[in-house]
């Protein structure tokens, strides 16, 4: 497989304990409207890890699981993401939403690294950030406070 320089690829195995995690997560997803439940761990520079999962909600305004497992990581003080491991319910790349990647831009780095996954916990896809959202807006555009 030949590597083009928008992705990684890599034959990078991802731990048993990141996919149970993610399964995990994905198995206690509420999504009664889209049946796609979702499952994402973000884990920080330290090595600390936080799952999240997909809530919808009847006025369709839900939760996505990446937003999810980074209020968790906030709630608990972290501020710096290193990789970011999403699963979708299925063999197609369920890459995170425009808002998602958005958020998860606000607490990545350069070195930052995006695992998608399909539902088996088989790495499918590694994204930088550069990658999942080019020429980002960040928090280093805005006037200092």
């Amino acid at each position: 497989m030949s590597q083009r320089s928008d992705e990684l690829i890599t034959a990078e195995i991802v731990s048993e304990e990141i996919v149970q995690q993610l399964l995990s997560a994905q198995a206690n997803a509420y999504a009664p409207y889209s049946n796609h439940p979702v499952a994402s761990v973000m884990v920080t520079s330290d090595g600390q890890q936080f799952a999240g999962t997909n809530v919808e909600v009847a006025h369709y305004k839900g939760l996505c699981a990446e937003a999810s497992a980074i209020s968790a990581m906030v709630t608990a003080g972290q501020r710096q993401l290193a990789t970011v491991y999403v699963m979708g319910p299925g063999d197609h790349l369920c890459t995170p939403c425009g808002d998602c990647r958005q958020r998860i831009r606000e607490f990545a780095t350069p070195a930052t690294q995006i695992k998608v996954l399909s539902a088996r916990g088989e790495l499918m896809k590694t994204y930088t950030m550069e990658t999942l959202l080019p020429d980002a807006f960040g928090p280093e555009q805005l006037p200092p406070r």
